[in-house]
């Protein structure tokens, strides 16, 4: 290569190097995502409660564990927890077909059939991925199900 083309070579490397510097540093900053609890009734607790049942970060939403606690079958309880995340998830902007990942946590593991039978089609024809355990010593609140869910807004 010769000394005339090395140059054009290099100058234009240099050229296209200050361009994408300058670019960079006209571009407005990207604002770092910050939590958000969204409480029940939109206030907050008086005082502070053991943990947050959603909380935004970014464009990602967490709800906590939601149970069932009154007398029923696998099915009702799994029904009744089902309809409140997705009560949850519209009041905050988002869906169930937008479930990400999905905990269930089985009182009994003999009742997986079920929790699946009403389970099935809840979160749209693509859903989300899925942990089901059932530990040791139950569910707390004499609950048969309990279910969490990371969802996009």
């Amino acid at each position: 290569m010769s000394t005339t083309n090395r140059r054009k070579f290099f100058g234009r490397g240099l050229a296209a190097a200050a361009v994408a510097t300058a670019a960079a540093q006209e571009a407005p900053a990207q604002e770092k995502p910050s939590k958000r609890v969204i409480y029940k009734d939109g206030k907050k607790p008086a005082r502070p409660p053991l943990f947050s049942s959603t909380v935004a970060f970014g464009n990602l939403l967490f709800i906590s564990g939601v149970g069932a606690h009154f007398e029923g079958d696998i099915k009702a309880h799994t029904k009744y927890v089902l309809d409140q995340i997705q009560q949850q998830l519209e009041s905050a902007g988002s869906s169930m077909e937008k479930c990400l990942k999905c905990n269930v946590y089985l009182n009994d593991i003999k009742d997986y059939d079920g929790m699946n039978e009403v389970f099935r089609g809840r979160f749209g024809s693509e859903p989300p991925v899925r942990t089901t355990v059932a530990p040791t010593g139950g569910v707390p609140g004499n609950s048969l199900v309990e279910i969490d869910v990371i969802v996009y807004i």
